[in-house]
C-alpha cells in the first residue's frame, strides 16, 4: 500500500487520458507531457473523456502502482488548468474532496496561514 506524506506532491493531468494506457503509457505522459519524473514518488492522476474513470500512477521505491476507479453513477469534477499547463498540483485535502465527489471549483478555502510549497525541493550541495 502507499501513503501520501507531507513531501509527496499530487499532480493532476489536465484534460483527458486514454484509459487503455497502462504502466508504460502513463509513465510516458508523466515524463513527456507533465514534464515530471515518474519515479519521484509523487502521485499522478488521470481521467477519461466521460470523467467516470480515474487512474493513479505512483512509484513506491520498488515498482510502479497503477490504481483505477470506475464510478457506477456520476462523474468526477475534474478541474481545468487556468494557465494552459498540462498539470495541476493538488493538496491532500483537495484529493480527498475530488475522490469524494466535491467540485473543487466551487469549494472555497478559508484564509489562514499556510506555508507556500515550492514546485521542486531544493537539492543540498556538499561543501568542497
Amino acid at each position: 500500500m502507499f501513503g501520501v506524506g507531507a513531501a509527496t506532491r499530487i499532480y493532476l493531468a489536465a484534460g483527458t487520458t486514454d484509459m487503455r494506457k497502462g504502466f508504460n503509457g502513463l509513465y510516458g505522459i508523466v515524463r513527456d507531457q507533465l514534464e515530471c519524473d515518474p519515479l519521484s514518488g509523487h502521485v499522478f492522476l488521470f481521467v477519461n473523456a466521460q470523467r467516470n474513470r480515474l487512474k493513479v500512477l505512483f512509484w513506491d521505491g520498488s515498482g510502479l502502482w497503477v490504481c483505477a476507479k470506475r464510478l457506477e453513477k456520476g462523474r468526477f469534477h475534474w478541474p481545468e488548468s487556468s494557465d494552459g499547463c498540462g498539470k495541476i498540483v493538488l493538496s491532500q485535502e483537495e484529493l480527498a474532496m475530488l475522490l469524494g465527489g466535491i467540485d473543487l471549483v466551487q469549494a472555497q478555502r478559508r484564509r489562514w496561514y499556510r506555508k507556500p510549497v515550492t514546485e521542486e525541493p531544493h537539492k543540498l550541495t556538499r561543501p568542497a
